[in-house]
């Protein structure tokens, strides 16, 4: 693989823990319906399918189902409240913003590819004083299409200004390796994130177990 590469990031679980803001929100839209709240513990891992699919987890763990129009309206409700409450508990990965730091010091290209909507990931990592280091930041809406279909992977690494020939993906859970295998670039997967699968059993071509090794593992890619 050619260097300079372009690795591109998926967001919850991976860039950011947003699990305690996106719970906390996903709990009041529950209790609104009457509902208990979900435990983070349990909940974390419902993350990553986007908005609608949490909700739509949320309700199956309490073994509820809604009409459609219901479940707009709680979509819409949930994206209010996360979105005026997005960086309250979030917090970067530790040891991310120094391993971003080298990867743009290397001059890789940097971007985000998340299921979660566009506005939403420039918000939280506007807030998070992060958005600069990344040349694209794309969600499920930008394109129309999410996780895992490969072209969402696909014009992200294009609107980065970047190659697929030489694009890295990193992420925590089925749709990211799955968008990877799908779009034929390799993959990195974190083991501290959020899947309800265990990463190993996804396959990815690494694993790693904190920020501090993404690095040797984009170069043992890249070799």
């Amino acid at each position: 693989m050619a260097l300079p590469s372009t690795v591109v990031f998926d967001l919850d679980g991976t860039l950011v823990d947003t699990a305690p803001d996106l719970v906390s929100a996903l709990n009041v839209v529950l209790a609104r319906e009457g509902l208990p709240a979900l435990p983070l513990a349990s909940a974390r891992n419902m993350i990553g399918g986007g908005a609608r699919k949490l909700i739509e987890r949320g309700l199956e763990a309490e073994d509820r189902s809604v009409s459609a129009p219901q479940l707009a309206r709680m979509m819409r409700d949930f994206i209010d409240y996360y979105a005026e409450h997005i960086a309250e508990a979030s917090r970067p990965f530790e040891g991310l913003e120094a391993a971003l730091d080298g990867l743009a010091a290397d001059g890789y290209r940097l971007a985000v590819c998340t299921n979660k909507l566009e506005w939403l990931s420039k918000r939280l990592l506007d807030q998070l004083k992060l958005s600069h280091r990344f040349a694209a930041i794309c969600g499920a809406d930008t394109f129309g299409v999410a996780k895992p279909d490969p072209a969402i992977l696909r014009q992200t690494v294009a609107r980065a200004g970047g190659e697929l020939a030489s694009a890295i993906m990193v992420g925590d859970a089925g749709t990211d390796v799955g968008v990877a295998r799908r779009a034929g670039v390799p993959v990195i997967g974190v083991s501290f994130g959020y899947t309800e699968v265990p990463i190993a059993e996804l396959k990815p071509d690494r694993i790693i177990h904190h920020m501090s090794e993404l690095k040797g593992a984009i170069e043992s890619l890249s070799a």
